[in-house]
């Protein structure tokens, strides 16, 4: 069975609504997601997604945190969040990170909200989830400064060979989306085909970088088999040996209980 490590199923723009994509998810032999949250309105949203999904067989978990884009609005604007009603849901601290393609937020508070969210999953000893672009120097300067946590994520992996060896010395997960399955990115496959299996998971970021061949269209959790068969193919792996492990890793990165 799949699990989707990063989506954001709450999201409005989701084909079908909540109930639609998780029963579509669960009839693509989806068994979990995580549904992420990037600031407050968002976080709350996948709380109470977490809390509230009816569909049998599919659990779905929760993350609070605060995206690079909106690192202005500052960590206290989500901190209270973990100790809010449905706080039970919560698996991670995350998304958050740095973007500099788009520096919706200056760059120093991005680095400082950043290093604050760190600091959370320190604190509350919960894993972290990491969104990097364009940016990979100055987020392992900051993992540098505050220390890596036991469990980090790095969803939506998108460099190289390179950084996949920097982020995998520092014990960290990487996430591949359905980027991997587009033409051009072949540094990405180069990446996917060195990542350890213990070390592999599967995502969608739904609805958002559907794989090919919905590109182009909005992404639902469903779609995480076609990102995963892609990486099967590619690794000359079974599917369902590449489903079953990377279903187990994201159980063990995000400290739930094992499959």
């Amino acid at each position: 069975m799949l699990f989707d490590s990063h989506c954001h199923v709450h999201d409005a723009r989701i084909t079908g609504g909540l109930a639609g994509a998780v029963a579509a998810a669960r009839d693509a032999g989806v068994s979990a997601m995580v549904t992420v949250g990037c600031d407050r309105p968002s976080s709350q949203a996948a709380m109470v997604a977490a809390a509230t999904h009816d569909v049998d067989g599919v659990d779905v978990y929760a993350t609070i945190g605060l995206h690079p884009h909106d690192a202005v609005q500052g960590t206290a604007s989500v901190a209270d969040l973990f100790d809010a009603p449905g706080g039970e849901h919560v698996v991670a601290v995350g998304e958050c990170g740095l973007d500099y393609y788009y520096d919706h937020s200056p760059r120093d508070t991005q680095r400082a909200v950043f290093a604050e969210q760190i600091a959370i999953a320190h604190e509350r000893g919960l894993p972290l989830v990491i969104h990097t672009r364009d940016a990979w120097d100055d987020t392992f300067a900051v993992l540098a400064d505050t220390g890596v946590p036991s469990h980090t994520i790095f969803h939506c992996f998108t460099g190289g060979p390179a950084e996949a060896e920097r982020c995998l010395a520092l014990g960290a997960y990487l996430s591949y989306s359905g980027i991997v399955t587009f033409k051009h990115a072949d540094d990405l496959r180069a990446a996917a085909l060195i990542t350890p299996t213990e070390r592999l998971l599967v995502e969608t970021d739904a609805p958002y970088l559907a794989p090919v061949p919905f590109r182009g269209k909005p992404n639902q959790p469903a779609y995480v088999a076609h990102t995963a068969q892609f990486l099967a193919d590619l690794r000359d792996e079974s599917f369902d040996a590449l489903a079953d492990v990377t279903a187990g890793n994201a159980r063990r990165a995000f400290g739930l209980a094992s499959v």
